[in-house]
């Protein structure tokens, strides 16, 4: 059986936000600033944060990952969803059909966002796919080992030019594994 290791990241709850919403939120002409870079090229945490209002509950201080997008999204765990008091939605990081909307909070507006819980996946650039032979769209298994070792099924792969080689788990799933910092795991084909 060939095995393919991968970093592993724990994605945390933060919001993807459109231009569009981006000036409800925080002013006609104000612009996102960067925080620091995050793993996959382009993107960034912002300084920004905004405030998420449930049916339960509101997390307070949601960081923004940037830059703007066209559909603004929300990105969650199921426990996030149960304590805001919404729906667990799991669906790949774009779709968001029939995601429930939670009100976001900015410092001069509001604005209604779908929230999802986004399908485990792997970022691959088109280069790195086509060497590995993974294919855009393909499932795959991950193993991660440890004391909490376990095998991630059914986990998207996700390829495009600028994506460096990464698996991205929500914070219950890295939990689960018991990750700790610069963790690796193991693709099983």
């Amino acid at each position: 059986m060939k095995k393919i290791k991968i970093p592993v990241e724990v994605s945390a709850r933060h919001i993807h936000i459109s231009h569009h919403d981006a000036k409800k939120l925080f002013g006609v002409k104000y612009v996102l600033h960067k925080k620091n870079d995050i793993s996959q090229t382009g993107q960034f945490a912002t300084k920004e944060t905004v405030d998420l209002k449930g049916a339960k509950k509101t997390f307070f201080q949601v960081r923004i990952v940037g830059p703007e997008r066209e559909k603004s999204q929300i990105e969650l765990s199921v426990t996030d969803c149960l304590m805001l008091g919404i729906p667990p939605v799991i669906h790949v990081s774009g779709d968001t059909k029939k995601a429930p909307l939670l009100e976001v909070i900015g410092p001069v507006g509001k604005v209604k966002v779908p929230a999802i819980v986004p399908l485990r996946h792997i970022h691959i650039s088109n280069q790195e796919a086509k060497k590995l032979n993974l294919k855009n769209k393909q499932k795959v298994m991950v193993r991660i080992s440890g004391r909490r070792s376990l095998i991630f099924h059914d986990v998207l792969i996700r390829v495009h030019p600028s994506f460096r080689l990464r698996l991205h788990l929500d914070t219950d799933e890295g939990n689960a594994a018991g990750l700790q910092k610069g963790a690796h795991g193991e693709i099983v084909l």
